[in-house]
């Protein structure tokens, strides 16, 4: 029997995983980590590169310890999107930091004042736009770092880094380096043009591109002796998170969409072709399935409001379910089971729909609650959270159905909130379509592995090795009579949303999130 290991450098945490054939998992082990603010230049969150190799290394002993016989075939990684790491022409490490970093804001600012349609522009050829791009780091890192810039060779990201540390020289993918935004869309390579128009070195784009699922150096005798792996073991190549994660969940063919359910919810659609959103509102990625393209659209925080519910206005609710052994998730779904859809009318304003040009929101709030003791408002309010998350999916995939031409006519859902039987049958009331879940929990993981997999040939390609292993769970089907109530309570959300971003914008209020230059 022949395993498979995934890496995957988090945005919280880094994890190791150990798969076998089949696509079971046998071993999985996580450090968590975080990102390094310096103080003298604001929003940084460097990426502490050899800290956290040492906390990797770890998880792949303690998996490695866990399945004493592992026969490793390959090893493949993944990373959070848009972290980026410097190399010198010898492929030595610079510098590097994490998806977060917010500390080119200046420089986002800069490039739009050079033209005011540059940043659309370059999003038509991209797909991405500033906000996250490494475009406006690189000029930071021009203005403040420059004898690192004059050095950098090679830009690549924080899943290549993993396997350049592996033994792997520096590569980068399309699905995870075309989240620089200095890919062109339409080749899946490295695109000079933008790069020139943004006024950074067109040389430093000159990182091979690989394919996932493209075998691309072996482990080294160094990386062997901190790790445990075998020198020698193939390194394949992997992707960006959200992209390994719909091939972890069986996404692999065009027209397929996937719902993400975390901290932030990922809309991710399947396309055969690279597609442009007039209207710049929806970003387009490539997938890691070869030769296929995303639309995706983000609803920012649902994961982390409701955790803050259960924290602030629930702790008794979460005390007395841990002492009885109770994911206080599912208690608190228990009560707003109970709670007629609708919420009695409760509008949570947190995330807005996707707007890829203009990336901000308004303050989180609740609007029009009920002055009725008779209301079991705590129960009102929760359910209230899970309605909103699924009614702004409805806002995003109606909006990359404009571009498309169709709605989907199901989703796949994975993540933490897909744990929840209660969301996934709201996500099917709202959307009006089947929601397909999948028991496969660690799903951007068994991606990478499926990638390892194919690279050295245990698998013939990506799309059927996952259509294969990965397994389907529950189908919730949507209750076509409360259409009408949810279409009520999109158009409510939609009303209101509008006045509280405009608060936001007058600083009357604080806005929960803006993009770098909003």
């Amino acid at each position: 029997m022949k395993h498979l290991l995934a890496l995957d450098a988090g945005t919280g945490s880094g994890r190791a995983v150990l798969f076998d054939e089949q696509g079971n998992q046998l071993a999985v082990s996580g450090r968590e980590w975080e990102h390094r603010s310096e103080p003298e230049y604001p929003g940084s969150m460097t990426f502490d590169r050899d800290h956290n190799w040492d906390l990797l290394t770890q998880c792949i002993r303690d998996v490695l310890d866990q399945v004493p016989d592992a026969n490793v075939a390959a090893v493949s990684t993944t990373s959070m999107r848009e972290g980026i790491a410097l190399y010198d022409d010898r492929g030595r490490e610079l510098w590097a930091c994490a998806n977060v970093d917010a500390r080119a804001i200046e420089e986002v600012k800069e490039l739009r004042a050079k033209s005011q349609d540059l940043e659309y522009e370059l999003y038509l050829k991209s797909g991405q736009t500033f906000a996250l791009g490494a475009a406006p780091r690189l000029l930071w890192i021009k203005k403040h770092l420059p004898e690192v810039y004059e050095k950098t060779a090679y830009v690549v990201m924080l899943s290549d880094w993993v396997a350049t540390r592996l033994g792997a020289p520096p590569t980068v993918d399309p699905s995870n380096g075309g989240t620089t935004g200095l890919f062109n869309l339409k080749t899946r390579k490295w695109d000079e043009t933008i790069a020139e128009a943004c006024g950074i070195r067109k040389d430093l784009l000159r990182a091979p591109v690989a394919e996932a699922g493209t075998v691309i150096g072996e482990v080294s005798s160094k990386a062997a002796r901190e790790t445990g792996l075998k020198p020698g073991t193939p390194i394949v190549m992997g992707g960006g998170d959200a992209q390994l994660g719909t091939i972890g969940v069986g996404a692999v063919r065009p027209g397929q969409a996937s719902v993400f359910g975390g901290s932030f919810w990922q809309q991710e659609v399947n396309l055969d072709k690279p597609l442009s959103d007039p209207s710049g509102r929806i970003r387009m990625n490539f997938h890691a399935v070869p030769s296929q393209w995303q639309a995706e659209a983000i609803v920012f925080f649902p994961g982390i409001a409701v955790r803050w519910f259960r924290d602030t206005f629930a702790p008794d609710v979460k005390a007395d379910a841990l002492a009885r052994g109770i994911d206080p998730y599912s208690a608190l779904e228990k009560m707003a089971k109970e709670v007629p859809a609708g919420s009695y009318g409760i509008i949570p304003i947190f995330s807005d729909a996707m707007d890829y040009m203009h990336w901000k929101h308004a303050a989180p709030s609740f609007l029009n609650l009920p002055l009725d003791s008779d209301v079991p408002l705590r129960a009102a309010l929760f359910r209230s959270l899970e309605e909103n998350a699924a009614i702004v999916t409805l806002a995003n995939l109606r909006r990359i159905s404009e571009v498309t031409g169709e709605f989907p006519d199901h989703v796949i859902f994975a993540g933490g909130a897909s744990k929840g039987p209660l969301w996934c049958q709201i996500l099917a009331d709202v959307l009006q379509v089947p929601v397909h879940t999948r028991v496969v929990k660690e799903a951007t993981a068994l991606g990478a592995a499926i990638c390892a997999g194919t690279g050295v040939g245990i698998y013939p390609d990506i799309a059927t090795a996952a259509e294969h292993i990965v397994q389907p769970g529950k189908v919730y089907e949507p209750n076509p009579s409360l259409a009408d109530i949810y279409e009520e309570a999109f158009r409510r959300w939609s009303e209101a949303y509008k006045p509280q971003l405009e608060l936001a914008d007058r600083g009357i209020t604080t806005s929960m999130w803006r993009a770098p230059g909003e």
